[in-house]
């Protein structure tokens, strides 16, 4: 009853929070397109700085969101990540190839369209892994709003497949959207990495000194040219897992464990805070002077078709390439239709779509074919997801065979 009750309280906040992105990038849009849009901009480029000694970090507010406070988001999707390998779904390797093979196709599948729209374009080319990215906030909170119709393997599938993405995502970033490399930066990032090893194999169960060498870390990865957010990341790795309880044992319970005390503590001010304020900092796409041929850019449609049609084709095509060849086992309870819905749902790329385009591309003319792109293929991913799940014919009668 405690795990139902936890799993209902976490679905909850998953659809409260992204209505609350919902409206934070509405607002964006609106002020975008309004004549405050000055006050909009004024605002993301307030001058914030950190300054101890010649030392110095100096940046607009839009950077401080983008670069700091979501490495407060990845470091909570490292911290899922670890636990669901170690101790969830994804740590019996039987029931976790599902969800692997459906999020491989899934990434696989929009980069190639995206691919295809862009080969002329050797600059345009480097946003070919913004439609891979699926925004779990987002589709999890539109899954959430269909109840009881959505069976709870369903919503556990979609779960696995979004941290999977996640994780696909940290090394794209990490592999692809990395320049100008500082050694010397990079050089004290390693130490402080390994410094966050050595407290994890020394048994250190407190939290605050992993948390002082992972902001150590963000501010040499900073420095590094490595995307800062992946500081979080490795930082949530090295967090351990069992905690002691009051007779001194290990322990994994939410109460002991160091990582899932934290996951509890940031979920609610990641869903509330973190993330409606990168997307109402990063959604606000100006449409003046924009006519229907902005839709037909070659960016921007690769962006919106690789998520509307490159991720419903990559999760669906590969779940059921894996159902068919015997690698994997549709979930219990199951449809086609359900299953159809999902894999729509996936392309709500959203944040981490954003996220990625903001690295691949830096000038104002790319920024609002990204958003473009972005918004356009979410928004239509989740009225047609939601309306595959929504269905008389999603729903499976009982004692019907998963999967017909």
């Amino acid at each position: 009853m405690a795990l139902a009750s936890t799993i209902r309280d976490f679905m909850r906040l998953e659809a409260a929070g992204g209505i609350v992105l919902v409206i934070a990038a509405v607002v964006a849009l609106i002020l975008a397109n309004s004549p405050l849009v000055w006050l909009y901009d004024a605002f993301l480029s307030i001058p914030g700085a950190v300054q101890i000694g010649t030392f110095e970090i100096r940046k607009p507010l839009l950077l401080w969101l983008n670069d700091g406070w979501m490495a407060v988001f990845f470091f909570l999707v490292g911290l899922e990540i670890k636990r669901e390998f170690a101790d969830g779904e994804l740590s019996n390797l039987k029931a976790a190839g599902l969800p692997i093979i459906g999020a491989i196709g899934g990434m696989v599948v929009p980069a190639l369209i995206y691919a295809l729209f862009n080969l002329g374009s050797g600059v345009d080319l480097r946003g070919w892994a913004i439609p891979t990215a699926t925004d779990i906030a987002f589709a999890l909170g539109v899954m959430s709003l269909l109840g009881s119709r959505v069976p709870a393997s369903l919503k556990v599938l979609l779960t696995a497949i979004a941290i999977i993405d996640d994780l696909g995502a940290i090394v794209i970033i990490a592999a692809f959207y990395t320049y100008d490399l500082s050694l010397v930066s990079l050089g004290f990032a390693a130490l402080a990495l390994i410094g966050l090893v050595a407290l994890n194999l020394a048994g250190v169960r407190q939290i605050v000194p992993y948390l002082l060498l992972g902001a150590l870390l963000w501010v040499c990865v900073l420095k590094s040219g490595v995307h800062a957010t992946l500081a979080g990341v490795a930082t949530a790795l090295a967090i351990p897992l069992k905690g002691f309880d009051e007779q001194g044992r290990l322990s994994d319970d939410q109460h002991d464990s160091p990582l899932r005390y934290l996951e509890h503590l940031l979920h609610p001010w990641v869903a509330f805070l973190v993330l409606p304020a990168f997307a109402f900092a990063n959604a606000g796409v100006s449409f003046v002077g924009l006519g229907f041929g902005a839709f037909t850019d070659t960016v921007t449609l690769g962006i919106a078709l690789g998520l509307l049609i490159g991720k419903p084709i990559g999760v669906f095509g590969a779940i059921q390439l894996a159902v068919m060849t015997g690698f994997g086992r549709m979930p219990e309870g199951v449809s086609a239709r359900q299953l159809l819905g999902l894999a729509v749902l996936c392309g709500i790329g959203f944040t981490m779509s954003l996220f990625i385009g903001g690295l691949a591309f830096t000038t104002p003319e790319h920024a609002a074919q990204v958003r473009l792109g972005v918004l356009t293929g979410s928004v239509i991913a989740a009225v047609i997801g939601y309306a595959l799940l929504a269905g008389r014919s999603a729903v499976q009668p009982p004692g019907a065979n998963p999967g017909s």
